[in-house]
Order: structure tokens, then C-alpha cells, then sequence
């Protein structure tokens, strides 16, 4: 906005902040720029440039009272391009490549499969398998209620 834009008694939307608000201008400041009135908290601003005002408000209500309602979007099951099901999480596809495996099989292995089989590709990290086994680990901890049996150092099965 301009300087010669601004008017007294005039309500504007402002940056104080970081925040959008309305203010209303009461009065212009000795040293510069206006005195204001922030709408949703009652409080005195200083609002120095034109700048930091965005443009005057169109509506009678505070800014505070007039927030955007978002709309949910329906949970659906989410299609890649070839059109199949959702991707498989990391831990998930272990389990369907455990499942299909006739032996025990390392953090490493299983990765390898998963790529190989398409099930599930790494987003860009450096140690997949540092943090499938950790996940490994972290689900061998709910005991009998497992989905993961290790059977020697590094190495796990799918529970039977």
C-alpha cells in the first residue's frame, strides 16, 4: 500500500507479527507511520510503513473471527501411476518378502528384495536398511505379539 492510501479511522489488514490481522488506524505517530489498534487483541500497535499494510479490510468482523475452513479430503486409498494399491511401508513389505522367503534373511537381503520385487523403493536415504532394522528391532520388543522372529545374529523370519 501507499502512504496516501492509508486514512484514519480506516481498517486494514496488517503483518504484526508474522500473523495477518486487522488493525484499525487511530492515529498518526510523531515519529513516522500510525497508531493502531489490533482488532483481535485489543492492543495498541505501531504500524511504521505502509508496507506491513496489506490492503483494507472488507468485512465488519476481526480477522480472528474470520478463519478459512479447510476442507477434509475423503480418505481414499492412493494410486500410483500404474494404477495399483497404496505403497507398502517399509516394514510391511519386509514382512510379504519374509513371507515368500524359504530362509532367514539380514536388513540388507530384504531391501535388496523389496527393490527387486517392486514392493517398496527408498525415498532418497542413504541407509534403508539401517532403518528397516531398527523398525525390526523396534517390533521384536512387543514379544509374543511380534510379527518378526529373529533367528540368529541379523537375521529374522516372519512369525508363524
Amino acid at each position: 500500500m501507499k502512504k496516501a492510501d492509508v486514512k484514519i479511522g480506516g481498517e486494514y489488514f496488517a503483518k504484526v507479527t508474522n500473523k495477518k490481522v486487522t488493525v484499525r488506524i487511530d492515529a498518526e505517530n510523531p515519529h513516522g507511520g500510525w497508531d493502531a489498534t489490533n482488532l483481535s487483541t485489543n492492543k495498541k500497535v505501531r504500524i511504521k510503513t505502509a508496507g506491513r499494510l496489506q490492503g483494507p479490510s472488507r468485512s465488519e468482523t476481526p480477522a480472528s473471527e474470520t478463519k478459512r475452513v479447510l476442507k477434509k479430503k475423503p480418505k481414499t486409498a492412493e494410486t500410483n501411476a500404474a494404477g495399483s494399491e497404496k505403497k507398502l511401508s517399509c516394514v510391511k513389505a519386509a514382512l510379504r518378502v519374509l513371507e515368500s522367503a524359504d530362509q532367514p534373511m539380514n536388513a540388507k537381503e530384504m531391501i535388496e528384495a523389496m527393490v527387486e520385487q517392486n514392493l517398496w523403493e527408498s525415498p532418497g536415504g542413504k541407509t534403508p536398511h539401517a532403518t528397516l532394522y531398527s523398525a525390526i528391532l523396534r517390533d521384536l520388543k512387543n514379544g509374543d505379539e511380534s510379527r518378526f522372529v529373529k533367528t540368529e545374529r541379523g537375521r529374522f523370519t516372519v512369525r508363524a
